[in-house]
């Protein structure tokens, strides 16, 4: 059970860093302290845990149709 949740958080803190450096990769290689400092201040500053939860979600489903289906096809 700890190594599934490990694992989870592992898979949601990579998705986190990857989406956070594509969408901002021209503010994060060319000025990231002051874009972790401009976050605190955002009026939305949770905005990046929300967003890789929704793209970790998507990602969930996605994994549980595949598991799904390998399981369907290993039955018969």
């Amino acid at each position: 059970m700890l190594i599934n949740f490990k694992k989870e958080i592992t898979i949601y803190i990579v998705l986190f860093i990857i989406s956070s450096l594509l969408v901002h990769n021209s503010i994060w290689f060319s000025h990231p302290i002051e874009h972790i400092n401009a976050l605190f201040s955002h009026g939305m500053p949770y905005h990046p845990f929300l967003y890789t939860f929704l793209i970790y979600l998507v990602f969930g489903i996605i994994r549980l149709v595949i598991k799904l289906i390998k399981k369907l096809f290993n039955r018969g």
